[in-house]
């Protein structure tokens, strides 16, 4: 169930999965606040005379969401799943496009919680995070889904359970386990361990 003040789009997805322009033009417009506080909590605390704004970020993940004519967008939970996926693909991209100097300056910095702002954030670099996620994949990709459907789809527990079809305690275990995984990996890459 969406939160109160987020309509539910299930129709509406629908529509623009077909693909007509007026439908996903509509779908952007309903979902365009939502999208945006998703990239702007990704995105706080990032240095600001160096960064990509959460505007940008929900126009570029926007163009990839309609160039995705495969995936199947069933309803919000799933729309705004593989929208997180998409920014997730922007921020990496865009961070590897910078190159080297500019990670270990430490500009490309996301801010890892679980995307709705719940939660201890801490400020962790995007590719670091990519490829500690990545990694955790191969140990536990269902866990991984959940993490990236939480942190860069902003979704609720009760969404993640939804998408991936299993339940509510489920998704908060992974997310427990996901979250301590990548809190220890990430904490060893800093420490040079």
């Amino acid at each position: 169930m969406p939160p109160p003040d987020v309509p539910d789009l299930t129709d509406l997805v629908a529509d623009a999965r077909r693909g007509t322009p007026a439908a996903q033009a509509a779908l952007f417009e309903a979902t365009y606040g939502q999208l945006r506080r998703i990239a702007h909590a990704l995105m706080r605390r990032e240095r600001r005379d160096d960064s990509l704004e959460p505007t940008e970020l929900v126009h570029d993940a926007w163009l990839k969401l309609v160039d995705q004519t495969r995936v199947a967008w069933t309803d919000r939970a799933h729309f705004l799943n593989i929208a997180g996926r998409a920014m997730r693909q922007v921020l990496v991209d865009r961070s590897r496009r910078r190159g080297a100097i500019k990670r270990l300056a430490g500009a490309d910095r996301v801010t890892f919680s679980d995307g709705a702002g719940h939660g201890a954030a801490e400020r962790v670099d995007v590719l670091d995070l990519d490829q500690a996620l990545e990694r955790f994949s191969l140990l536990d990709p269902r866990a991984a889904r959940v993490v990236e459907a939480r942190v860069f789809g902003g979704l609720t527990v009760r969404e993640v359970a939804h998408v991936l079809d299993v339940s509510t305690r489920t998704v908060e275990l992974d997310w427990t386990t996901g979250r301590r995984w990548l809190a220890r990996e990430l904490k060893g890459q800093r420490d040079g361990s």
